[in-house]
């Protein structure tokens, strides 16, 4: 039966990958041939031969690179920060009762702020580079953080910590032996939703300050009517967000059966 069950999981997961690689190849297919045709306007959206020259050419060049490494560093910054700063804030939050009724109004204003209007101010004070990128990303990444992760400790069964509780247990331990084990899925789940905010947060503060990066590329090529440059640059941060979620879920996966 053991065997049935895997066997049939493989098959599964074939199943999936091929269904999913069929509709790239569609995907793929049916822009090259409505760019080509005219249904689809090959001045604004290219095509993929074209924007794959254009891809290959710059790799070969040599002139992605630093922006694909800069943009990437930037995004690896803001995600760790973003998930380590959210999820001590809301252990803060949950360890203080009285924090939380303060700062809970306050919080959700912050969240439904367009980060994009706060992109000036950050510039004025952390300087047009790296760090306003970085700071821009944090402004996304440790609210979502800190709501998903207090959200998912206030909903442990409260059964659970009146038994601990009653055997005399501290704050503490309340924490490290209920709240902790039983939101840590929840938490670690957390890394894959910031790895698409960390993403959003380091292109939109490309597109205000940056002078190199993927961001910055596509600003540019919008500046100067290249929109194969752009659909190349929307192309790779596709593909490199794709590689960072896989391995924010293989760590999951890790950690997870490791528990």
């Amino acid at each position: 039966m053991h065997n049935g069950y895997t066997l049939g999981k493989r098959r599964r997961k074939r199943s999936v990958f091929a269904v999913r690689t069929i509709l790239l190849v569609l995907f793929f297919a049916i822009w090259e041939a409505g760019a080509r045709s005219g249904w689809i306007d090959e001045l604004l959206f290219s095509y993929p031969t074209k924007v794959f020259r254009q891809i290959i050419g710059d790799m070969v060049s040599g002139t992605l690179w630093p922006h694909l490494g800069i943009t990437v560093g930037e995004t690896a910054v803001g995600f760790l920060l973003g998930t380590l700063l959210g999820t001590l804030l809301a252990v803060l939050i949950w360890w203080s009762p009285f924090l939380s009724a303060v700062l809970d109004p306050y919080m959700v204003v912050f969240n439904s702020m367009p980060k994009v209007a706060l992109g000036p101010i950050f510039i004025v004070m952390f300087g047009a580079g790296f760090t306003a990128i970085v700071v821009t990303t944090l402004s996304i990444t440790v609210i979502v953080t800190t709501l998903v992760v207090y959200n998912s400790f206030c909903g442990v069964d409260p059964n659970l910590v009146k038994v601990v509780r009653s055997f005399g247990a501290s704050r503490y331990q309340i924490f490290n032996k209920v709240i902790l084990p039983a939101s840590f899925p929840t938490v670690v789940s957390t890394l894959k939703v910031n790895v698409g905010m960390s993403w959003v947060g380091v292109i939109v503060g490309e597109f205000l300050v940056a002078k190199s990066g993927l961001g910055y590329l596509i600003i540019y090529g919008f500046q100067v009517f290249n929109f194969t440059l752009v659909m190349s640059s929307l192309l790779i941060i596709a593909a490199v967000a794709t590689a960072m979620y896989q391995l924010v879920v293989y760590v999951e996966k890790l950690l997870l059966s490791r528990r």
